[in-house]
């Protein structure tokens, strides 16, 4: 195992891509030990051969659609309505919009990438610092992955062999937790800082611009109404729902708002078509890199060792919060699920632990990591967009990552958060 994790980590620090890093890894271990290189490509097609999996395209290009279709601008109209006047209100518009735009996308880069573009220069004007407005945007971005219907949350259902649907179901309050504790905490300290965007409104003026930011989007709310709506109710099944989220987002968006055109298309699919490729790399090789941790016995040294440290489910959670934190911050997240998920749900069922509620712990781990240096994808994007450094983001991020960790260790140890609509 030291060939394997040894070469991993130096891929990881010269910079090779995850899914090569992944691979170029489980390569040399199969050399080593003589087994036939044939095995890569079976072991791969195996991991992909899954009808969950063809979810995954469909979520990406339903994402692309929303944000190219002019359904994320009208969100964000709305959202700015709602909570706009108050202080703190573009940065609390712009969480509620990635809450908008997670419960179609499915992506956490995705929901980064279509918010902060248009609300960090925006945010800029109002008189938000700059590494503040990015770092608010990263963060809120991470709600991609927690809100339904999630990417990681497929990938874990495939993996630990529970429902799509039940995953979905279990994300729903926590993503609300997460999203109205970020909401308050920017509201603080733009009260704090002194942040001057409260545009004054009275009431009645406050109920005709929501009402009328609500008819401007209302074919846009439908589309998780759609989604969520058919699953739960037994219509079609969470990949059936990926083509209807589709098919819906290109009919409004080329029909209802004509705001994407027959030659964009070319554009919007190639587009898709790169990011489901890479998507589809990592969850391949890290299934490859997963197949040798088990040939090896790892999962069972792990339990043993686990074992010999965590006398309880308070414990056993503590423990993998903290080895799931520092992973993710090295790891993609779908590849740290394809890996770790196999490895840790046997053991957290045998603390008696529900897997989906565990689950959701990896999902918040991931999530975590996606704004934690120094593979944190979300900030990349938010420094991308705003032109800062990741250097200058550290310090507002920090206020963000402590409230984070609150979610977490509520969602660890309030189960029935995370289970209540089950």
């Amino acid at each position: 195992m030291l060939l394997l994790f040894g070469s991993l980590i130096l891929c990881f620090a010269i910079g090779i891509p995850i899914f090569a890093a992944l691979g170029i890894a489980a390569g040399l271990v199969l050399v080593q030990k003589d087994i036939s290189l044939l095995s890569v490509p079976q072991n791969l097609f195996e991991a992909l051969d899954a009808f969950p999996l063809m979810a995954i395209p469909f979520y990406v290009l339903a994402g692309s659609l929303m944000q190219n279709g002019g359904i994320s601008r009208r969100l964000m109209d709305l959202a700015n309505a709602i909570v706009g006047w108050i202080r703190g209100g573009l940065g609390s518009a712009s969480v509620l919009t990635s809450m908008f735009f997670s419960t179609m996308s499915g992506s956490s880069s995705a929901t980064t990438a279509a918010v902060g573009g248009i609300m960090i220069p925006a945010m800029e004007k109002k008189g938000y610092p700059r590494n503040f407005a990015a770092a608010g945007i990263a963060v809120a971005g991470e709600l991609g992955a927690i809100i339904p219907p999630s990417l990681p949350m497929i990938i874990y259902a495939l993996v630990a062999n529970v429902s799509v649907g039940s995953m979905f179901l279990a994300g729903i309050f926590p993503g609300l937790m997460l999203g109205v504790s970020l909401i308050v905490t920017i509201a603080i300290v733009a009260k704090l800082k002194n942040f001057d965007d409260i545009t004054p409104i009275t009431p009645k003026a406050w109920i005709v611009n929501v009402w009328r930011a609500f008819l401007h989007s209302g074919f846009a709310l439908m589309m998780p109404v759609i989604i969520l709506g058919g699953i739960y109710s037994g219509i079609f099944t969470a990949t059936e729902a990926s083509v209807v989220a589709v098919v819906y987002g290109l009919l409004v968006g080329m029909f209802v708002y004509k705001e994407i055109r027959i030659h964009d298309l070319r554009r919007i699919f190639a587009e898709t078509a790169i990011l489901t490729g890479t998507i589809m790399l990592i969850v391949g090789f890290a299934s490859l890199f997963a197949y040798l941790l088990a040939i090896n016995n790892v999962s069972q040294h792990l339990s043993a060792l686990i074992g010999s440290v965590a006398s309880n489910a308070f414990m056993f959670l503590l423990l993998a919060n903290v080895l799931l934190l520092v992973i993710g911050m090295f790891m993609e997240a779908l590849a740290c699920i394809v890996i770790l998920g196999p490895m840790l749900a046997p053991i957290a069922a045998s603390y008696g632990i529900d897997p989906i509620h565990f689950g959701m712990v990896i999902i918040f781990n991931v999530a975590i990591g996606m704004v934690t240096p120094p593979v944190g994808v979300n900030l990349f994007i938010a420094c991308q967009i705003s032109g800062l450094s990741l250097e200058q983001l550290i310090r507002p991020l920090l206020i963000f990552l402590a409230v984070l960790i609150m979610n977490l260790m509520i969602v660890s140890y309030v189960p029935a958060i995370s289970l209540a609509l089950l």
